[in-house]
């Protein structure tokens, strides 16, 4: 039997939710990574020393047998140096959302004035606080992330001691940026490796492969091809797990969010090995993102192997990708 190993898989754009939802979701990811990077947008939104390390606590509630790290992030507003200061040892980077652009994102930024974020990106600079981004403008669903590069540049230049993480990227435009400015990162999902448009819309309309930024174009696809699977040291896997009741995903309003969590590294290595770069799969999922926030995951060894595994019909009421269909890889193991 063919088998991979993993060493301390880190999941750096993860959606835990919170209440029921967390306590089903949460060991999933626990169970086959080392550590997730922990959105901030629940209701209301993670944005105090208070609200974080009670949020954190309630994360840690749920996985007593399984060591997993949740790196913590704050909800971007403009925060004074002092806080900032205060909170920094908690945090592992504070998330940016455009106003009213994603689930839950109603309190995020509505002007990107850099004059009145000036104080707060320029703490985050010298504090070594790293700011993720949803790069997405209200425009055109099919732009909006091409449009957004005007933003990043004109955070990039403004603060060249920021690192700046392009989340959940999905075009080529984004790819192409990456190497524009030494101090833009990016995370990619795996559904975005394996989905466009068509998937979603093309035939039926599939709802649990919805998701914002939503799956582009087949060109689109290729770029983030050509980054994930070369390892490239700029870029790290994101899952951006997003788990939604099958009532809000088959709803008229339908969710945006894909469940991939339980069966993203399993997809990983069936990509990778498609493309004959399984070698270069430990950096994508694990060595560059500790290069790149400068962590340390604790010891975990995953074992994967290449076997027909079933993908159940849900988990607890949350339908993930590729439901109740044969994906070519499963977890054999972890120590």
């Amino acid at each position: 039997m063919k088998t991979h190993t993993l060493l301390m898989p880190l999941d750096m754009h993860l959606h835990l939710r919170d209440g029921v939802m967390l306590e089903n979701v949460a060991p999933l990811s626990a169970y086959s990574f080392s550590g997730g990077l922990v959105m901030p947008n629940l209701v209301p939104p993670v944005d105090s020393l208070e609200s974080l390390k009670a949020y954190k606590e309630r994360i840690m509630a749920t996985i007593p047998n399984d060591f997993f790290e949740p790196y913590m992030t704050l909800f971007y507003k403009n925060y004074d140096r002092k806080f900032l200061t205060g909170i920094a040892e908690h945090i592992t980077a504070i998330k940016l959302y455009p106003a009213g652009i994603t689930t839950n994102s109603e309190g995020g930024v509505s002007s990107f004035d850099i004059e009145e974020m000036r104080e707060t990106l320029e703490a985050m600079s010298d504090l070594g606080i790293p700011l993720c981004v949803h790069g997405e403008t209200d425009g055109f669903v099919m732009d909006r992330e091409a449009e957004f590069m005007s933003v990043y540049e004109l955070l990039a230049k403004n603060f060249p001691n920021l690192k700046i993480i392009m989340e959940h990227i999905t075009t080529k435009a984004a790819v192409d940026m990456l190497d524009k400015y030494k101090n833009l990162y990016a995370t990619i999902t795996v559904h975005h490796l394996l989905l466009t448009l068509d998937d979603v819309i093309g035939g039926m309309m599939m709802p649990h492969n919805f998701c914002k930024p939503i799956a582009k174009r087949p060109e689109d696809l290729d770029a983030l091809l050509s980054v994930a699977l070369e390892a490239h040291p700029k870029v790290m896997f994101g899952s951006d797990s997003a788990p939604h009741s099958r009532e809000k995903k088959e709803s008229a309003g339908c969710a945006a969010g894909i469940f991939t969590a339980p069966i993203a590294l399993q997809l990983l290595c069936e990509i990778f090995e498609q493309y004959n770069k399984l070698e270069n799969l430990q950096a994508f999922v694990s060595d560059n993102a500790q290069n790149i926030y400068g962590i340390c995951p604790e010891f975990k060894e995953v074992i994967l192997e290449k076997r027909p595994f079933l993908v159940p019909k849900d988990y607890n009421g949350v339908v993930p990708m590729y439901s109740d269909k044969i994906i070519n890889w499963a977890i054999q193991s972890i120590e």
